[in-house]
């Protein structure tokens, strides 16, 4: 495969980009903080662009903690007032708020199943799945709506789908990109 060949929505003019699709986008990373972290920014991603909210990634991580689901599940009015007038991020007081709300039903969740992973798992019995050209699934239709019945906000099939490319559980490299695996047919792979 030519390594100068990407998936077309990567902005081969945009460094943080190629590093996004080269080194992290599809790759399993199945740590709490980080899923948090993907879900929140797939969340702010709702309406834009991915190389929007990356390129707004850092400041993103500053305004938000570090993406600690425990600080920002007791954010309150103040807090909420101070990231509105943060012109660094996106300031959609509806996601912002819901950011809030996902935060407390994340750790729930986390400690339910004793990590966020072991929620996915449920859905996914611990494979990877192989697909590209999709912005929805079964799989992302049935995760969004447990998530809706838990509480979380803004978490439809389409931005379910998108986190789970994010973090590695469906692996959506296009045919010409030279990251582009087929699936293994011999055996299931399954993640570790």
């Amino acid at each position: 495969m030519n390594k100068n060949i990407r998936c077309s929505w990567c902005n081969i003019d945009n460094p943080l980009y190629i590093d996004y699709h080269d080194n992290e986008w599809g790759v399993p990373n199945f740590n709490d903080e980080y899923l948090f972290e993907m879900l929140i920014l797939e969340i702010f991603q709702a309406g834009l662009s991915w190389e929007t909210i990356l390129n707004k990634r850092e400041d993103f991580r500053y305004a938000f903690d570090d993406f600690s689901a425990e600080k920002i599940s007791c954010y309150d009015e103040d807090k909420i007032q101070t990231l509105m007038a943060n012109k660094k991020i996106i300031r959609n007081e509806l996601k912002i708020r819901s950011s809030i709300v996902n935060a407390s039903v994340f750790i729930d969740i986390s400690h339910e199943f004793n990590g966020f992973y072991n929620y996915i798992k449920t859905f996914t019995n611990n494979k990877i799945i192989y697909e590209n050209n999709k912005t929805k699934s079964s799989l992302s239709e049935s995760i969004s709506k447990n998530l809706k019945k838990r509480g979380m906000k803004f978490v439809g099939p389409t931005i379910i789908y998108s986190f789970l490319q994010a973090i590695g559980v469906i692996y959506s490299h296009e045919d010409e990109c030279f990251l582009y695996k087929k699936k293994i047919v011999e055996k299931e792979f399954f993640l570790l």
